[in-house]
């Protein structure tokens, strides 16, 4: 230096850059000193909230609560947080089943649009004249079931409209040479007309004459009914007639379920010539017709309708009846 006063005012000037350096360090140390501790004192407000939001709740080796916050136990734990989208999922399942709205189930049906299913094999149509009933002309004063669930019902009617009632079979008593000239035979050749008795004629030719309880089956041309019956009654008095009254009658059921049938209507058997008293024939026919679906295991038929003409028959039919019901 050129003196020794510029030497000191150098001096002097190195002494003011020194100065201004440090404090420009201290302020730049001391912003990084201030944002340090601002970050720990806010580590500890979280870390104090964080305790006071789980203070009560209980943690466990194998999880925690159900419902609390992710975040929270996240904090709890010392680990990351990490939030769980799924854990609500559960929730909103349960509030789309409750609106959702009950869902109606439907049987598919195999078919082509538009049209009916068919009806299968084992579907039976049911029979017009058994769902009918007798018809008109005819009242039932009283009802039975028998063993295979038949039904046994008491008729009143005339015997002009034999030929009208609405059942599958007609019997009809006879003799060997199956005339049609008493009771009801004769009702029935009027019902059924020419057609009916050329039928019968036939009959006759091949399969007659009848033995006593033997019976023969023609068609019912002319009538509601699909088959007549004819059978030999015994004659009172005869050889074991009350036993042959009794195969008579089993005879005629046999051949109405030989024939398929689901109903038939049976007169007074021993009428007129035959000479029967009307208690005994009633006892027999009635016991005759019980013991038929006792022995039997199947019968097509459904329902047997005893037509009488006469308050006197009816009379004793309705008592013995009553008899069969107290057995």
């Amino acid at each position: 230096f050129s003196s020794k006063v510029e030497k000191q005012d150098y001096a002097q000037g190195q002494q003011i850059n020194k100065s201004k350096t440090k404090r420009a360090v201290f302020h730049r140390g001391d912003s990084s000193v201030f944002r340090a501790k601002a970050s720990v004192a806010s580590a500890d407000s979280g870390e104090r909230r964080t305790k006071q939001l789980l203070r009560g709740v209980t943690i466990s080796n194998g999880g925690v609560l159900p419902r609390i916050h992710p975040e929270l136990l996240s904090k709890k734990r010392g680990g990351r947080v990490k939030v769980d989208n799924q854990a609500s999922v559960p929730d909103k399942q349960e509030e789309r089943s409750k609106n959702k709205k009950p869902i109606k189930s439907f049987k598919k049906v195999k078919g082509k649009r538009g049209r009916k299913p068919k009806s299968t094999d084992n579907e039976s149509v049911p029979n017009s004249t058994v769902e009918d009933g007798p018809g008109d002309g005819f009242t039932i004063l009283s009802a039975k079931s028998l063993f295979l669930g038949q039904k046994l019902s008491l008729t009143e009617s005339e015997i002009s409209k034999i030929g009208t009632i609405k059942v599958e079979g007609i019997i009809n008593p006879t003799n060997a040479e199956m005339d049609l000239k008493d009771g009801v035979g004769n009702a029935l050749e009027k019902a059924g007309g020419r057609e009916f008795m050329e039928g019968v004629k036939e009959l006759r030719k091949a399969q007659g004459p009848l033995e006593v309880a033997s019976v023969a089956v023609s068609q019912a041309s002319g009538m509601a009914a699909r088959f007549i019956i004819h059978c030999n009654v015994p004659q009172w008095g005869s050889d074991k007639c009350e036993d042959q009254l009794e195969k008579t009658v089993k005879n005629c059921l046999s051949a109405a379920e030989e024939k398929k049938l689901k109903s038939v209507a049976f007169p007074s058997l021993p009428a007129g010539r035959n000479g029967f008293p009307k208690q005994t024939a009633a006892q027999l026919i009635l016991k005759a017709i019980s013991n038929h679906f006792v022995s039997s295991t199947s019968s097509s038929l459904k329902n047997i309708y005893f037509v009488l003409f006469d308050s006197e028959s009816i009379g004793i039919y309705l008592q013995e009846m009553a008899k069969l019901d107290a057995k």
